[in-house]
């Protein structure tokens, strides 16, 4: 038996009610007890209504014109008879835990579109810089009717990990002219691409674009494709002026056509949520375990011990475990 006070939750997602939408994914982000039990409720409902829209992450250097290349993105897709959800991942202060949502200033056009949701997401501190509820919030859109999911990533740290393990797509944007391109981007990262575009490629930089290109077509040439029959490929373009955007998109579709193809893209998906089920599970283990009383009372004095050489780090462990009652 459900609550009746999630039905409005449930229909208007449904619906496409971009009130209720909003409304949907504030609850699933919040931390309160029952509101995560009636957006677990909700999810289960809404989940059947989704998986068929196409999932993109970008990320990029700072710099690199993110949020322009969305936008621009964003517009072109709309023109295409699309519903563009963006779901941008904020960086949260270290010692405030504020956010800086400015998404919908720096996606000026999209921002103002009926058929365009940009819904900007404080990380939360949490690893990699990624929404806790970054999927959850992904598969509302879909049910909403959005049929293009845009997750950018802050470009920071493991978050590119964490985006890149939830999309079908992953778009590394990079810029030419700042030094030696290829430190701009760790080599972990660049294998995650499914693409790299090369933006601000106009005017006078259209030279260091073009060497950029080639320097990263070099350093993937040496990295194992994503997945058989597929190559990611180096592009250059210029959001700014839109030039290179369509060729893009069609990188994606044609990337999504060989996935779905070959099974991959099923494989890939029915794999993401495992793989999300086991984070839930560990998140929920450490969360339980950091606040059990005991465990407070007594970490400070057993880290102590472990530094200081006078409690192996494994006795420490199953000592700790042993106040928790998980062994």
């Amino acid at each position: 038996m459900m609550p009746g006070d999630i039905q409005p939750y449930i229909d208007g997602v449904l619906n496409g009610n971009r009130r209720m939408l909003s409304k949907t994914i504030t609850l699933i982000e919040s931390t309160h007890a029952d509101h995560q039990k009636k957006a677990r409720l909700i999810m289960d409902q809404l989940l059947p209504h989704t998986g068929k829209a196409i999932r993109m992450g970008i990320t990029g250097v700072p710099g690199a014109g993110k949020s322009t290349f969305i936008d621009a993105l964003g517009m072109m897709l709309l023109e295409m008879g699309h519903k563009v959800a963006v779901l941008a991942v904020d960086p949260s202060s270290v010692v405030t835990g504020g956010s800086v949502l400015a998404d919908k200033t720096r996606m000026k056009k999209l921002s103002i579109e009926e058929n365009a949701f940009i819904r900007p997401s404080p990380s939360g501190g949490k690893l990699g810089g990624v929404a806790s509820k970054t999927r959850e919030s992904m598969l509302v859109c879909e049910a909403a009717g959005f049929d293009v999911i845009i997750v950018e990533t802050v470009g920071a740290g493991q978050s590119e990990v964490a985006v890149a393990s939830m999309v079908d797509f992953f778009l590394i944007l990079m810029i030419a002219g700042a030094g030696d391109e290829l430190q701009g981007i760790k080599k972990g990262v660049l294998e995650l691409a499914d693409v790299v575009a090369i933006n601000k490629a106009d005017g006078d930089n259209i030279n260091r674009a073009k060497l950029a290109q080639q320097q990263y077509e070099m350093a993937l040439h040496i990295s194992a494709p994503s997945f058989s029959g597929w190559r990611p490929p180096v592009v250059t373009c210029s959001a700014r002026e839109s030039k290179g955007i369509k060729e893009i998109w069609n990188i994606v579709t044609d990337h999504r056509t060989i996935l779905a193809a070959t099974g991959e893209l099923d494989m890939k998906r029915r794999q993401q949520s495992l793989d999300w089920m086991w984070y839930l599970i560990k998140e929920s283990l450490t969360e339980s375990f950091n606040s059990d009383p005991q465990v407070k009372n007594s970490l400070t004095k057993i880290k102590r011990e472990v530094m200081d050489g006078l409690t192996s780090p494994i006795s420490a462990a199953e000592k700790l475990l042993t106040y928790h009652n998980i062994n």
